[in-house]
């Protein structure tokens, strides 16, 4: 987000926390498509992914005033809506997604593969799948929506050094699983 952006809707968010509550619209028309992907992105179902993307506007809503600016306000929301979809899973005790939803098996023929390059995302993908749910979901956040450790360890609740660390064990975990295969 730039920074005339983010002074815009910090403009707003005083504006809401002085009553106008209707501005908070900008908000759910802005970003209710990012949060919902990124929601679907851990609970497989569509409905419970909906509502816990509709919860987690609004329980920023009604957390606004803690909101202190020091990350993007879409940063913050990810972060209410990451801890929510957890909860969801450790109470319904599903199972996550795949990092990408399209298989490749679905649309290439394993006779029609060419390079071997296809197969090699695909065993790719499948070693992601084995990985733990928060894993996966850093490795998302880092590599598919380019988000800044810094970001990522709000959103998560831990240290970017930390996760700086958990990235590079699961690329040398992943890079030995599809070493094995070959």
């Amino acid at each position: 987000m730039n920074k005339t952006n983010d002074t815009e809707e910090k403009q707003r968010i005083r504006r809401i926390l002085d009553g106008r509550s209707d501005e908070y619209a900008y908000f759910v028309r802005t970003y209710s498509g990012q949060i919902l992907d990124f929601v679907s992105r851990m609970v497989s179902d569509a409905g419970d992914a909906e509502e816990l993307a509709q919860d987690a506007f609004v329980r920023a809503f009604r957390s606004l005033s803690q909101f202190d600016g020091r990350s993007s306000w879409l940063t913050w929301v990810l972060r209410i809506a990451y801890h929510a979809a957890l909860n969801h899973l450790k109470r319904q005790r599903q199972q996550w997604l795949s990092i990408d939803d399209v298989q490749l098996t679905d649309t290439i023929d394993d006779d029609d593969l060419s390079t071997g390059k296809e197969e090699r995302i695909q065993q790719l993908e499948t070693a992601i799948d084995t990985l733990p749910p928060d894993e996966q979901m850093l490795l998302h956040l880092y590599y598919y929506d380019d988000r800044s450790l810094r970001d990522i360890a709000y959103i998560m609740d831990a240290e970017p050094n930390a996760l700086a660390t958990r990235l590079h064990r699961i690329r040398k975990k992943l890079y030995n699983d599809l070493r094995f295969e070959k």
